[in-house]
């Protein structure tokens, strides 16, 4: 089954009835999620109550009435498309199903160093559901989340002579392809108030969560350094079938395990290779501390893959040549953040900013990076008047292993280790969009490429 809206090729026939099965199965949910929203007495209210979730609308006070009438003037006057949109949203919400989408816009390029000298356009869009089926009447503690994501124009992944991409959301889900994927169709049952279970396909890229570093590559940093750990890149695919169990914690997973097919399957939908070439294992536990008063977290985590290596391969969350290496029956990781408050606002939760920090090791046999550190500030900006900002500083250390080291060098030449630094400025523009000025200092690996000034914005648009 493909999770595409490419063509289906030459797929086995049970592949494309599990195919068959799947969309039906979402066209049938969707379905029925409309038949109850428009028989619901929220949906033939007098008024629904608005507030700032799609942009900042004036004219009216994001009241509208069924007809779609502003009531807030006395005059009759239409709500606006933007008010209409955000009422439509919110009787949706109420009713068990949160849309959040993102479209990301890259100009970025390299100004000194690097192999290529160029600035480059790319596009990253994120379109998630969460459907809350509780809410919806239907199992109580039944959640499914469903995200499609789809990448246009090109990245710097290549152009910098580093392993690790300098704006790695330009290249997910699939480096080569502007098609559309599915790379999250993951149902979870809460069997109490801390304990779940989940399975179906899920993407990887928001494990290792950090408070200052993590933000999938267009909220917070854009080097994949700083997105999450890279030592774990060699055992757990991007997007693929899996299932496992949380403990919770006030409603964020406390200790969570996975076991996930270990082939990456961005492209389809993972079940013709289910297993066929071994297992990956994953544990996360996140320890929130209350050091000097102010919040933070410790997270540990390692990774397990019985998957036999007999390459490098090609992954879009890491730049390197696919060439082989001498077999290896498995593959692990270790790896630990930490995040933490020095600066609270006493006034607005979730507001202030602290330090974070990485590190890792990894099976030097099987993975190019056999050791990782990080470090940074980040948080909310401390400019007066600018509380919705952000900002992040950051800098990386990237051990190559010397045993995959000199496989590269039969390639690419001399290798040593690498390291970086990105700071960036997240600009509030409205509640809907953000632009970002992005600065990295890049010395790669490779020793016969000088070090990469990359400079350049992002957009981000949330609807």
């Amino acid at each position: 089954m493909e999770a595409t809206i490419e063509g289906q090729g030459n797929m086995p026939e049970m592949s494309r009835t599990l195919q068959s099965f799947v969309r039906v199965s979402t066209l049938a949910i969707l379905l029925a999620c409309v038949s109850f929203l428009s028989s619901s007495p929220i949906a033939s209210a007098q008024r629904i109550a608005c507030d700032a979730m799609c942009c900042d609308c004036t004219g009216c006070d994001g009241a509208c009435d069924s007809m779609g009438v502003c009531e807030s003037d006395g005059f009759g006057s239409k709500c606006s498309i933007c008010q209409k949109y955000k009422c439509f949203r919110n009787t949706l919400a109420e009713n068990g199903i949160t849309m959040q989408s993102n479209s990301t816009h890259f100009f970025m390029g390299v100004t000194d160093g690097g192999l290529e000298r160029d600035f480059r356009y790319g596009s990253h869009s994120d379109y998630l559901i969460n459907t809350d089926f509780g809410k919806l009447g239907l199992q109580e503690g039944l959640f499914l989340k469903m995200r499609v994501e789809q990448r246009y124009g090109e990245s710097l992944a290549g152009a910098t002579g580093a392993f690790l991409p300098s704006n790695v959301a330009a290249d997910l889900p699939v480096s080569d392809s502007e098609s559309i994927y599915l790379t999250n169709f993951l149902i979870t049952q809460a069997l109490s108030e801390s304990f779940v279970v989940f399975a179906g396909k899920l993407d990887t890229l928001d494990g290792d969560t950090n408070a200052f570093a993590s933000g999938r590559g267009i909220r917070q940093f854009s080097n994949l350094a700083f997105v999450g750990t890279p030592i774990a890149l060699r055992t757990v695919p991007y997007a693929t079938l899996g299932a496992g169990f949380a403990f919770l914690l006030d409603g964020t997973p406390l200790f969570s395990f996975t076991v996930l097919n270990p082939t990456n399957t961005s492209r389809t939908s993972g079940f013709s290779e289910l297993f066929a070439e071994g297992v990956t294992l994953t544990g996360e536990m996140r320890l929130p501390t209350n050091f000097l008063d102010r919040p933070g977290h410790q997270l540990f985590g390692a990774t397990w893959s019985s998957r036999d290596v007999i390459s490098l391969g090609q992954d879009p969350r890491i730049v390197l040549p696919n060439v082989p290496i001498a077999r290896q029956s498995d593959s692990w990781a270790l790896y630990w953040n930490t995040d933490q408050y020095l600066v609270v606002d006493p006034t607005k939760a979730g507001r202030g900013w602290g330090y974070f920090a990485r590190a890792g090791i990894a099976d030097r046999d099987t993975n190019p990076i056999s050791y990782f550190l990080s470090a940074g500030l980040g948080g909310s900006s401390t400019l007066a008047g600018r509380e919705n900002d952000s900002f992040g500083i950051g800098y990386y250390f990237s051990g190559t292993s010397d045993q995959v080291g000199p496989v590269l060098q039969s390639v690419l030449g001399p290798v040593s280790d690498g390291q970086g630094a990105e700071m960036f400025y997240n600009i509030a523009l409205t509640s809907f969009m953000t632009i970002t000025p992005d600065l990295q200092i890049i010395d790669p690996a490779r020793e016969n490429v000088d070090t990469a000034t990359v400079a350049g914005l992002r957009m981000n648009l949330v609807f």
